[in-house]
């Protein structure tokens, strides 16, 4: 019999993790097919989370638990529960019940069925209060994504997704400090697909991604995995000085033909503000690959694990 193994990343969600788990096991022992394992993993959260999870692992074994030294993030957590599948199919989904475990068969039967590599949810419409700038960061994340990683375009990657055993054992094989999981993905295959699911109210409280880690995110992705933003900053450079080289020698020319005459200050400080901007902003985005190179090379972990539960068998 084939296993699933459920992979959800935990972050104060002591109010919400048990009905969604419960949830995942009554939708894979009804359909019948598969064995399974639920890898919970309590990412630095210091309410109740690991009190509950951990209740729940001693009444089913099936149930793994982790807990991490502090809060890693995301992809960190979701790198951890990697590193103990045992499945042939690996789903991801979060913890706050807004992805309904109800039509996870929806994902793994078309990537069964049509032997994608990797199928992701895709949602008409996503039922959660978000700000503008919160909105404003999903879609840079998306078009980052896109642009920056070689995401497909019909293709949208999501939080609830289902791939096969032998992406994620690529996947883990990545153990420097700054993991982007869509990334990872994308450097194994990009054979996958999307299948539309229903996006559920959020049972209890709001979002754990706030702008800032957001933009880390952001950050994670475009540095780890492309050079780009740096082949970008040349470029602009290039186009930059040759503008301002043309235009150099345009001034020297009406300047002799008697065209212009002196002009004001004004202007030349705003350039100049303007331009040593710019060239700032590129010499910290440059400064930011140096300064994650230099971590990865001074071995910082990617995740801390303080505890298990049932893990004995990995």
């Amino acid at each position: 019999m084939k296993k699933i193994s459920v992979v959800i990343p935990c972050y104060y969600s002591e109010k919400t993790i048990k009905n969604v788990v419960f949830r995942v096991i009554d939708t894979i022992e009804k359909d019948g097919r598969f064995d399974y394992e639920v890898i919970c993993i309590n990412d630095g959260s210091v309410d109740g989370t690991y009190a509950v999870l951990r209740e729940m692992a001693d009444s089913n074994v099936k149930i793994k638990v982790l807990d991490l030294a502090r809060n890693f993030g995301q992809h960190s957590a979701l790198m951890a529960g990697f590193n103990y599948v045992t499945g042939d199919y690996i789903l991801c989904l979060d913890d706050d019940g807004q992805n309904p475990p109800e039509e996870m068969f929806k994902l793994i039967d078309k990537l069964i069925d049509e032997d994608y590599d990797l199928v992701s949810a895709k949602y008409d419409s996503k039922k959660e209060k978000r700000s503008i700038i919160r909105k404003l960061g999903s879609k840079i994340s998306f078009a980052m994504s896109k642009h920056m990683i070689g995401m497909p375009d019909d293709i949208e990657l999501n939080s609830y997704y289902v791939m096969k055993r032998f992406v994620v054992d690529e996947i883990i094989k990545y153990d420097n400090p700054y993991p982007f999981v869509h990334g990872l993905v994308l450097r194994v295959t990009k054979k996958m697909a999307n299948v539309m699911i229903t996006h559920n109210e959020r049972e209890v409280g709001t979002s754990g991604y706030t702008l800032k880690s957001l933009f880390s995110l952001w950050l994670n992705g475009f540095t780890a995995f492309s050079e780009k933003p740096l082949r970008m900053a040349a470029i602009f450079g290039f186009v930059v000085s040759f503008l301002g080289f043309l235009s150099g020698i345009i001034v020297i020319i009406m300047k002799l033909l008697g065209v212009i005459n002196a002009v004001g200050y004004a202007s030349i400080v705003v350039i100049i503000l303007i331009f040593s901007g710019i060239i700032m902003m590129f010499l910290g985005l440059i400064g930011e690959y140096v300064g994650r190179i230099y971590i990865c090379l001074n071995r910082s972990p990617q995740f801390v694990i303080r505890q298990e539960k049932n893990t004995e068998g990995k």
